[in-house]
């Protein structure tokens, strides 16, 4: 049995976003709750990540990341160097694009180490947030399966993914 946590990104999911609609679909889906969604700091973040999987088996754990919420389980990974049953990455954030200026401490660069389980990085050819080329980059470095779903913003609520069927498929990757 795998245990599935949702990591948002900045401001959080909201009702109609994807991640909401998997924390709906079944009972071992759990959101992970920032003490701050608007004013992140990426120490909180990853031990508040850190603290919320105390208790569980890690093989059974996948992490389920949305834009700086993958650079959080990036960043979570290079800090513990733990290893999970894996991560589902959607529409990482490119925090070092000149368009990124939100009020974030510690969330200053994209950490490019190398992360110890199985990772897939789904992205969008027109994201606003991160180039293609930087999302193949992360993916890259990080060692995590690509996958390019084609125009389809940043994979939010605002692109059209609340209900996202094709999503909970990639999960079945992680067996």
């Amino acid at each position: 049995m795998s245990y599935y946590f949702i990591i948002p990104g900045l401001g959080n999911s909201g009702p109609d976003h994807w991640q909401t609609y998997f924390e709906k679909s079944g009972d071992h889906f759990t959101r992970i709750n920032q003490l701050e969604w608007d004013k992140p700091t990426s120490k909180d973040w990853i031990e508040t990540i850190e603290q919320t999987l105390v208790g569980y088996d890690l093989a059974d754990v996948i992490l389920i990341g949305h834009s700086l919420g993958c650079i959080a389980i990036a960043n979570w990974a290079k800090e513990y160097q733990k290893k999970i049953k894996g991560a589902l990455l959607v529409a990482p954030s490119d925090l070092e694009a000149p368009r990124y200026t939100f009020d974030t401490v510690g969330f200053d660069h994209v950490p490019l180490d190398k992360i110890n389980f199985k990772s897939i990085v789904v992205t969008s050819s027109n994201d606003e947030w991160v180039t293609l080329e930087r999302a193949e980059f992360f993916a890259e470095n990080w060692g995590s399966e690509f996958i390019n779903i084609g125009n389809a913003g940043h994979i939010n609520a605002a692109s059209g993914f609340g209900e996202w069927p094709k999503g909970l498929e990639i999960l079945k990757k992680f067996g």
